[in-house]
């Protein structure tokens, strides 16, 4: 609510899930469902129609299904991510998980279902920047492309990349 009244903040959100499956979430101890996680989407899509949200997730948490796996990318098409941060689960000493759940994915399959997560993020984040295109945004320049000494290179407000000419 505060986001949508003040025009000095950015519009983006990073908003963790982890996962799309209640199973999961719930073995997670993440404190939250699927379907709470999705009417905080909705909210934040009804205040501010072109907010930047990008994520987390996790792929092959202990005892993840088929089914579970297949929660997560139904989330991911719900909910169209501008961008994330996906890795695979891995056993983190000391965490609740480590002492209390069996880390019984296979690799292979955590792999599997990582690159399937990566490419649908990618496919998301292809038609959400193809959204934007031949629009004007104020950018906060960061310094000179990595590309070439004659581009800058800074963020929009929805923390969208770009790179473009000095002049």
């Amino acid at each position: 609510e505060t986001m949508s009244l003040h025009k000095n903040i950015c519009n983006y959100i990073h908003l963790p899930v982890q996962s799309g499956s209640n199973k999961v979430l719930k073995e997670m101890n993440r404190g939250y469902s699927k379907e709470e996680y999705m009417t905080l989407i909705d909210n934040i899509r009804s205040r501010i129609p072109d907010c930047g949200i990008s994520m987390d997730m996790i792929a092959g948490f202990c005892s993840e299904t088929d089914e579970d796996h297949k929660e997560t990318l139904d989330l991911m098409d719900y909910v169209q991510y501008d961008y994330g941060y996906m890795f695979k689960y891995s056993e983190r000493p000391n965490t609740s998980a480590a002492r209390n759940l069996i880390d019984n994915v296979p690799e292979e399959l955590k792999q599997k279902r990582l690159s399937e997560i990566i490419k649908k993020q990618q496919q998301h984040s292809l038609s959400r920047n193809q959204q934007k295109i031949g629009k004007s945004y104020e950018v906060l320049i960061e310094g000179v492309s990595k590309r070439s000494k004659d581009d800058l290179y800074g963020r929009t407000t929805h923390n969208t990349t770009v790179i473009f000419p000095k002049e």
